[in-house]
């Protein structure tokens, strides 16, 4: 008797992603995937097509060649229709690193919550309220955050609302793109613990875009790093941060300030005050 194995598909997946303009190649033969309720760190430093990947990913960018999955289901090159849309929506959320940027800043935030679940569920009245009181809270803001317009807050509580915002249509995947690196250090760490209880109460996935290794520990289980469009080393996070196999990863890690780190003065080789 043979039996059978259900295996579930990747909830994001790219196969031999491309991207040129003009002459410039952005990504190279880009292969990754990230499981179902999993977490991926693309790293990088600038230029090195991280971002322009998980834009890709995310359906605002269009690969020159390669596949994009989601789910196991071909994402086309071409337009989405409206309904396609939704439904990309509902498969794929992004959280950018300025969420100032990316807020209307003329729109409270509760109306803000407000509006995305209109549009993408069927609650109305209470039950719409409800829905966005629920986001406040998962996030840790509460209704004084909901009647302020994006300038009254902080720039973590503003993170928090683009978070909520992304939350708001139940997505399969967040793609966070360098999302606290604008933040203060002490600020940064609360947003990663935030990240840590959403992705373990929620089951969503997380695309972490970023250049910075010293931070994916406290978020990804995963690492995949990017040089000059190219996948160099991936593995878990444990092992590429234990015992980096490629120069470029090597070079990233001694990048990272630890206990007694001081920058040095290029110019000079004196060690800053």
């Amino acid at each position: 008797m043979t039996t059978e194995t259900t295996t579930t598909p990747p909830v994001l997946e790219a196969v031999g992603l491309r991207k040129t303009f003009g002459d410039f190649v952005a990504v190279d033969d880009v292969t990754l995937s990230l499981a179902p309720g999993g977490s991926l760190a693309v790293v990088g430093e600038s230029g090195s097509g991280k971002t322009t990947t998980a834009l890709i990913l995310a359906g605002l960018e269009q690969p020159t060649s390669g596949t994009v999955r989601r789910s196991g289901r071909d994402v086309g090159r071409r337009r989405p229709r409206a309904a396609e849309r939704a439904r990309d929506a509902r498969d794929v959320q992004m959280v950018f690193q300025d969420p100032y940027a990316s807020l209307d800043r003329r729109q409270r935030v509760g109306d803000c919550l407000g509006e995305v679940v209109a549009l993408h569920t069927d609650l109305r009245g209470d039950a719409l309220a409800a829905r966005v009181a629920e986001l406040l809270g998962q996030v840790g803001l509460d209704t004084r955050q909901a009647r302020s317009l994006p300038r009254a807050l902080s720039g973590g509580q503003r993170q928090r609302v683009a978070i909520a915002r992304a939350l708001a249509v139940r997505p399969r995947v967040l793609v966070l793109d360098e999302a606290v690196a604008a933040l203060d250090v002490s600020v940064q760490a609360q947003i990663v613990t935030l990240l840590r209880e959403i992705r373990e109460h929620t089951g969503v996935a997380y695309l972490f875009i970023t250049h910075d290794l010293g931070i994916v520990q406290h978020v990804c289980d995963d690492i995949a790093v990017m040089h000059r469009g190219r996948i160099v080393e991936r593995g878990s996070t444990g092992a590429v941060l234990e015992d980096p196999q490629d120069p470029y990863t090597r070079t990233l890690l001694d990048s990272v300030p630890r206990h007694g780190w001081k920058p040095r003065r290029r110019a000079t080789g004196v060690s800053a005050p």
